[in-house]
């Protein structure tokens, strides 16, 4: 069974943060993008991974912080860029699909394999950013202590 294949056969339901990270983990970049290339696939991957968003938020960190965070995962051939934006304000934290008309604060722009890594704790923001893999447009500041407002799984 390949690495699509055991992301496929995921209840994402019942499967922890901790766990996914794991599954990621153990995923080569090229099994990634095989992923990536399956776009019902990636749609689900990509919907699960930022609806957990919400729920992995850590106001108490985010204090008084308002900002709109757009996320643009790059497709690859036929399957298009997905786009979805995080507003931080209040003490909470909405996740939607899709560019609003709202000017973000900051844009993260990176493929499916850096994005999975980043989100589940595999890679270093930083150096994700340094090996130029994650291009930020706006507050590089925000967008460097991002990873501080979410409980991030540890694989």
């Amino acid at each position: 069974m390949s690495g699509a294949d055991d992301i496929a056969a995921l209840d994402f339901a019942s499967v922890t943060p901790e766990e996914f990270a794991r599954l990621v983990k153990g995923l080569s970049t090229k099994e990634i993008n095989e992923i990536a290339r399956d776009s019902a696939l990636r749609v689900r991957v990509l919907a699960e991974v930022f609806g957990r968003m919400e729920r992995q938020f850590k106001p108490e960190v985010a204090g008084s912080l308002q900002a709109l965070i757009r996320w643009k995962v790059t497709g690859q051939g036929e399957v298009p860029d997905a786009v979805y934006e995080t507003r931080i304000g209040d003490g909470t934290c909405t996740v939607t699909e899709g560019r609003s008309d709202a000017e973000p604060r900051v844009t993260l722009i990176m493929n499916d394999a850096d994005f999975l890594k980043l989100v589940s704790g595999n890679a270093s923001p930083v150096t994700l950013f340094m090996l130029r893999k994650v291009k930020i447009a706006g507050d590089v500041a925000l967008a460097a202590g991002l990873t501080r407002y979410f409980d991030i799984p540890k694989a």
